[in-house]
């Protein structure tokens, strides 16, 4: 008799299980440069109810606008305290949150800079492919220049890029809508 591997299905019900100890929700790790913010939200199905079993996964750069990749060969300092990735579940009412700095530029297509933003890469249950989105921040001058944002011409998707500032300086919240009306744009990575 030989076994042979199951084919490849979804991520759920048993994302928390294996995942959840490996989370990660201080990407700044308290003693990493630059401004330290909070990043918080809910993930919600098209009919607008929370999607409590999901995991989302972060990549930013450092505050100088480096990545703490192999491949990023920019000249630009590495900062040792930060790690630059991070991963959180969804609770029950389907909320996420999570502590980094704010990312610096990087440089995009065509070598323009990019705004400062967190790629955030999205599992759950019924998903046979994982989805990729961004985050933004409203308060950035630079996403006028983005080269990716302004590949959205409708400027009600581009919003679904963008956090919002909460109660002061440091603190933005992020919804991700997976369909529907609202739905966040997602990225063919």
């Amino acid at each position: 008799m030989s076994l042979i591997p199951t084919a490849s299905q979804t991520v759920g019900p048993y994302l928390h299980l294996g995942l959840t100890p490996i989370t990660i929700a201080d990407i700044a790790r308290d003693a990493a440069k630059g401004e330290t913010i909070v990043i918080s939200g809910r993930v919600l199905d098209g009919e607008g109810k929370p999607i409590p079993d999901a995991l989302l996964e972060f990549w930013q750069a450092n505050a100088d606008g480096k990545y703490a990749h192999p491949e990023d060969t920019q000249d630009k300092p590495l900062d040792g305290k930060f790690i630059g990735f991070g991963r959180v579940p969804t609770d029950k009412d389907g909320r996420y949150k999570f502590t980094t700095i704010k990312p610096g530029a990087v440089p995009g297509p065509g070598n323009m800079l990019q705004a400062p933003h967190i790629v955030v890469c999205v599992f759950m249950r019924g998903m046979l492919r994982h989805l990729y989105t961004r985050i933004y921040f409203a308060d950035e001058a630079a996403n006028a220049n983005d080269p990716v944002l302004g590949l959205i011409e409708d400027a009600g998707r581009r919003g679904t890029l963008l956090a919002g500032t909460v109660a002061g300086k440091g603190e933005y919240t992020w919804n991700i809508v997976m369909q529907g009306e609202g739905e966040t744009v997602f990225f063919d990575c």
